[in-house]
């Protein structure tokens, strides 16, 4: 079922208050959902590789438990390396032959490391539990029903939007920035783990960032606090470079107290809080389009990990955002656009249960404009199987 509807209220960039958080490639609930998804997507080429389909699995429970470590000005060392538990359900046999999933979890997990984070040895630095076991009968079961498309192995709800508020964009750009290769090429002393809070009250952005210097680059509770003010220029100096309108203002390591040596100051090892302070785990970071909107509506289902063919908790966040996107650049009547789906366990991922479209408008929904919006909707739906094998490649990040 369809359902096209004007929105009522007015768009978030013109509320009061407005509160957007993101969390960067570095922090311990991005990284579980990076490497989880960076798995899922290991197996699924496995599969298709060897028996042309991609089989039943859900990568979508993990908890990277924090280690210990020890720094003093110049480095440290490790104490204790983080944990990385690598879970749910999987296909370890198929068509009479093997599949080695945990050497694959395992594999792909330290890749993403290695090409993430630049100074975690993830053959060191951490330490890997699977506990990955084969899926239930009747879901396994699935795999093996006639048709093009999968049924749904969930009843799971999803909800996406666009555009992104001035807010929501500025947030997102600046993390962005703080872990490109050019500011850490000018400021190679900073760590991944980055985390941004930006609140909005009429036009003026208070941001609250949080990064961590690396100790082994730092000699003195002096030479801290002066790359401290150095970044902070360079963060005031983005954004006044970029198309923003706001009076910002920024807030950076908040923790820190001047006089208190090691236990005043935000240092890390490794460039990431996992390794003494924070854990992660799947679902409790970013949303598919990077933020976390506060203003925004926001599903609980992780789309980390599940698999791309068959479970709507992650397809549907994708599908949600992506429908938003084209229909509100289809016109340039439309201020807003909510997209809410949802699908009943065994239905055919291509017929969802309910496609819900708000738009938020100046004018009235016309019957073009509804017509426009249905059309979009169908084709995509069309596309199911297409759209299904781009998130399999991993060609759309989750956070």
């Amino acid at each position: 079922m369809i359902r096209i509807e004007a929105a009522k209220g007015e768009a978030v960039a013109a509320q009061r208050v407005e509160i957007v958080e993101r969390k960067g490639i570095g922090h311990p609930d991005y990284i579980c959902d990076a490497v989880m998804d960076a798995i899922s997507v290991a197996l699924s080429q496995e599969y298709l590789r060897r028996f042309g389909t991609i089989l039943h699995h859900n990568i979508d429970k993990s908890l990277l438990a924090a280690g210990r470590v020890e720094k003093h000005f110049g480095g440290g060392r490790i104490l204790q390396p983080m944990e990385m538990i690598i879970g749910d359900r999987a296909t370890f046999r198929a068509f009479g032959e093997e599949v080695a999933v945990g050497e694959i979890a395992v594999s792909a997990a330290k890749r993403w490391f290695i090409d993430n984070l630049r100074f975690v040895d993830p053959d060191h630095d951490l330490n890997y539990r699977v506990v990955l076991a084969p899926g239930s009968e009747e879901l396994t079961g699935i795999f093996a029903r006639p048709g093009q498309t999968r049924v749904s192995n969930d009843t799971s709800a999803a909800v996406g939007y666009y555009p992104l508020s001035a807010t929501e964009q500025l947030v997102l750009d600046l993390e962005h920035y703080l872990n490109s290769n050019g500011f850490k090429g000018d400021f190679p002393d900073t760590g991944e783990d980055v985390k941004i809070m930006g609140l909005r009250q009429d036009d003026s952005l208070e941001l609250t960032v949080a990064m961590p210097l690396l100790a082994r680059f730092i000699g003195s509770e002096q030479e801290y606090f002066a790359r401290k003010t150095s970044i902070v220029k360079a963060m005031q100096e983005f954004i006044a470079t970029g198309k923003y309108s706001f009076k910002t203002g920024i807030a950076y390591n908040c923790l820190d107290v001047p006089g208190m040596g090691l236990d005043g100051i935000y240092l890390s090892l490794l460039g990431t809080s996992a390794e003494d302070a924070d854990s992660g785990q799947v679902g409790r970071g970013n949303r598919v389009n990077g933020l976390i909107s506060m203003n925004r509506p926001m599903g609980t289902e992780a789309a980390a990990g599940k698999n791309p063919v068959s479970h709507v908790g992650k397809i549907y966040n994708f599908l949600a955002n992506h429908l938003a996107r084209e229909i509100y650049q289809s016109t340039d009547r439309i201020q807003e656009v909510y997209v809410l789906l949802l699908n009943r366990i065994g239905t055919p991922i291509d017929q969802p249960q309910m496609v819900s479209v708000r738009l938020l408008m100046e004018d009235g929904l016309t019957v073009d404009l509804r017509n426009s919006v249905e059309e979009i909707i169908h084709r995509n739906l069309d596309r199911m199987g297409d759209f299904c094998l781009t998130l399999a490649r991993g060609e759309f990040p989750v956070c």
